[in-house]
């Protein structure tokens, strides 16, 4: 799929110009992306099992992997900008990746609604994962579909333009998810702070609240969030503009808008991992294992709570 239908290789009829992307994707960068997220992989693969955060490892290994195999497919469009399996690689795996990384975002919610008290909680806990992962799930269904007949339409400008209108469609609905969490998440500690002269933090919550890894963490998820939620906003203005436009072909805003906020979320995800920063997410834990800080609830200060908006 490109500009020039019949050209296979760079050459003085087809210049590299003339490609969907119009130059040869930059070496350091996309070598530095794939031994990135190769790595990321490795480490929460590790941590998963060494915590036995199961769904968080999957959902982040699958971010990591997806990430791994488009960069490999940039690489080849290295070699040469009109190779139809470099890009198809690319295309459908950098499409739907981020996807993953909002899954890990989204099992957070629950435990943190368990631990600072469900009852402020408009739904019951395990609705929350429930509803944003089948919505990440509808977001990447759309994507995959997508990604897979625009990048194989040849020819055919219907299957194209079929194409292009799911992937957006797809890049949407995860938009849309990802505000509809934050505004549950920030609407669970408006409730939760209003609540706190009469109902004080238990002495877990107090202890988690008061622990700098947890807090580590919670800003973690939130500058996740906004990496993948700036990213997104890119995607669908790059894809509004249609093949080959301007947006599309320019290499520096497509590395720091997609790769660089990718390599941040999953920076942040990997680096404060739940195992060790909010044991709550982990299979293994219980309530007897939770820390019980020497202070009680009441000392927990509103000035404290307010720092808990990083959970959003």
């Amino acid at each position: 799929m490109s500009s020039t239908d019949e050209c296979v290789d760079v050459s003085p009829e087809c210049p590299v110009q003339a490609s969907i992307y119009g130059y040869y994707p930059n070496l350091g960068a996309n070598a530095f992306f794939l031994a990135f997220f190769a790595l990321c992989l490795l480490l929460n693969l590790g941590l998963g099992i060494r915590y036995k955060t199961w769904t968080y490892m999957v959902a982040l290994c699958l971010g990591c992997l997806t990430e791994l195999i488009g960069y490999v497919g940039r690489l080849i469009m290295r070699g040469n900008p009109f190779a139809d399996s470099g890009f198809i690689t690319q295309i459908c795996c950098l499409i739907i990746a981020p996807a993953f990384n909002s899954a890990a975002i989204y099992l957070t919610l629950k435990h943190i609604t368990l631990c600072f008290g469900a009852e402020f909680s408009i739904l019951k806990p395990r609705f929350y994962t429930y509803i944003f992962i089948v919505a990440d799930v509808v977001s990447l269904v759309l994507q995959a579909i997508g990604g897979a007949l625009a990048s194989t339409a040849d020819d055919d400008q219907d299957q194209e333009d079929l194409g292009d209108h799911l992937m957006m469609a797809g890049i949407a609905w995860q938009v849309a998810s990802l505000f509809f969490f934050a505004a549950m998440a920030s609407y669970y500690i408006f409730r939760r702070r209003k609540a706190l002269p009469q109902h004080p933090l238990s002495p877990e919550a107090a202890a988690t609240l008061g622990d700098r890894k947890f807090r580590l963490f919670a800003l973690g998820v939130i500058t996740a969030w906004a990496a993948i939620f700036i990213r997104c906003i890119y995607r669908i203005v790059e894809m509004a503009g249609g093949w080959g436009n301007t947006i599309m072909r320019n290499e520096i805003g497509f590395i720091i808008l997609e790769g660089v906020m990718l390599v941040w979320a999953t920076l942040v995800q990997t680096a404060f991992h739940p195992g060790y920063c909010f044991p709550r997410l982990s299979s293994k834990w219980s309530a007897d294992e939770a820390t019980i800080p020497e202070k009680t609830s009441r000392d927990v200060s509103m000035e404290n709570l307010t720092t808990s908006r990083e959970v959003a």
